[in-house]
């Protein structure tokens, strides 16, 4: 049953033109999806699409073929350019069947707005806003979006078994906006998870990265809760289920311990995925002494290549999957509290890793006992002295010593691998404090490494 609801907002200049031009021609038009939803919800958007009842032909007739790009013509979308501004302007349709479980065979255009939200995901995305601020709702739309409900349109097993993407989409609006997932709709993600596997991995990954950079409580309950469903496109957070750990610096089993470590982290995508996979190798190197206590020896090794391995299937970009390796890889290697060490993390990781290395531990021992508490006034120690090294700008690199390899080759060191390997050396013992900053006793230190070797 339609329902009605005026509301005060203020649409872009661009899109209300769109919308008055096209209802100054005799046609219906509206925002729709998303760009409804954030503005119910205080959010400014970040598009906005129109749907209409004039096919793409009419479209281009009320705005001028110079002013229009046929970006989707086959489903109805043209691409209007007013004032600089894109508008994608897409026809009301009825989808057909989706027999692959990802897009519709055939697509029938329509002169009705309720037929084209009736064949949308969700209630909160099937709302329709005029350029008057009227919104209107075929679904109860607005009334889900007031008590926080992800509810699929009619029969949430045909919405799902139309694109499976639904079903991850369900659960990343849930993370979003801290919403609860209704219950036959949550029924039916669970039966049909499998279907998740007819997905290509970017598609996942595109949803998978945006539920993770949700409200932190809102990712634990749900990685609880579809925890059967995310082990459909990481099959290898499986065996973490339930997985005892038999230590007394650990009170959660290995998945709880992760999806807690998950929730102690700020919306940052390169640590929550770190949190993620940082002991998913338990499982494969639990081992138990005399004492019946429960250890993990080379797990960090093992997390890291199989995080390796499931970044590169979900076609991670090559920067974000190396900086969760490298996190994964050195989560558990200690940063005690010493400039030294300071400056060698420096050195080994650069100042943005060492700082995120930072955060990944405190995560990761937010999720320990007790026992674990101490290291927590370690790492605060660590980060003011490496606060103080970054400050008083001690030297941890190559381009920090006050000497380069072409003055080095000026003092009569041969050219070559030697020099790096000189370099390297200088810069341990400037690190180690043995040796100051300073060009002449640096050429001095390097020539007598240089008549040694």
């Amino acid at each position: 049953m339609l329902k009605e609801r005026c509301i005060s907002y203020e649409l872009p200049c661009s899109v209300k033109t769109v919308l008055l031009e096209l209802r100054k021609a005799g046609y219906e038009a509206y925002v729709v999806g998303g760009a409804v939803r954030d503005i119910l919800l205080s959010i400014s958007p970040s598009d906005y699409d129109v749907t209409t009842s004039a096919v793409p032909e009419e479209v281009i007739k009320v705005f001028g073929e110079k002013n229009c790009h046929a970006t989707g013509i086959a489903h109805g979308t043209v691409t209007v350019v007013v004032g600089h501004e894109p508008i994608e302007v897409t026809t009301f349709r009825v989808d057909g069947e989706y027999k692959d479980g990802r897009h519709p065979d055939q697509v029938r255009f329509s002169r009705s707005l309720e037929e084209d939200v009736l064949r949308r995901d969700f209630t909160f995305n099937a709302l329709a806003l005029d350029e008057n601020g009227v919104v209107r709702d075929y679904c109860d739309g607005i009334s889900d979006l007031k008590k926080g409900l992800v509810r699929a349109i009619g029969d949430p097993k045909k919405r799902f078994e139309e694109d499976a993407l639904r079903i991850l989409r369900a659960i990343r609006f849930a993370a979003q906006h801290s919403f609860t997932i209704e219950e036959d709709t949550a029924k039916e993600i669970h039966l049909l998870k499998e279907s998740l596997k007819l997905l290509s991995a970017e598609r996942i990954w595109q949803e998978f990265q945006k539920f993770m950079l949700g409200d932190a409580d809102a990712v634990r309950d749900l990685l609880f809760e579809y925890a059967d469903v995310f082990a459909v496109i990481v099959p290898e957070i499986e065996p973490m289920f339930g997985f005892e750990q038999k230590n007394p610096h650990h009170i959660y089993d290995v998945w709880t311990h992760t999806i807690v470590s998950v929730q102690h982290t700020s919306p940052d995508l390169i640590l929550r995925m770190t949190m993620l996979l940082h002991d998913i190798g338990k499982p494969h190197s639990f081992t138990m002494d005399e004492n019946g206590v429960g250890h993990f020896k080379g797990h960090q090794k093992i997390s890291a290549e199989m995080s390796d391995a499931i970044l590169k299937r979900l076609k991670v970009d090559t920067s974000t999957r190396e900086k969760i390796i490298l996190l994964v890889k050195n989560h558990d290697n200690p940063l005690l509290p010493s400039k030294k060490i300071a400056r060698r993390r420096l050195a080994q990781y650069g100042e943005e890793m060492l700082r995120k290395l930072l955060a990944v531990k405190r995560a990761d021992m937010s999720a320990h006992s007790k026992e674990s508490a101490y290291r927590f006034e370690e790492l605060s120690q660590f980060e003011v002295l490496l606060d103080q090294v970054l400050e008083e700008k001690l030297c941890y690199s190559y381009a920090m010593l006050d000497i380069d390899g072409h003055e080095l080759i000026q003092a009569g060191i041969p050219q070559g691998v030697i020099i790096g390997d000189i370099k390297k050396r200088l810069l341990d013992e400037v690190i180690e404090e043995v040796l100051p900053n300073e060009r002449k006793a640096l050429v001095q230190r390097a020539l007598e490494m240089y008549r040694g070797m």
